[in-house]
């Protein structure tokens, strides 16, 4: 799936500025602009939840890596 299909699949670029948490002035277009820039690398990481094709939980741990816990 592209990123502009991703942007899509969220609402559009309005309403993912507002799921990711994005102030509202100039959040829309930010997101607009991912469409022919791509979604930076770090915003998926950080949500892997909308971006990222990873299951609720892994058995080899790689769910819980990408959303940045430690294993002991």
């Amino acid at each position: 799936m592209t990123d502009a299909e991703l942007i899509a699949l969220h609402g559009g670029p309005t309403k993912l500025a507002k799921l990711l948490g994005f102030p509202d002035e100039g959040a829309a277009q930010r997101v607009q602009n991912w469409k022919k820039r791509g979604i930076p690398p770090a915003v998926k990481v950080k949500h892997p939840s909308l971006f990222l094709n990873l299951p609720e939980s892994s058995t080899d741990g790689r769910a819980q890596q990408a959303q940045g816990v430690a294993h002991a």
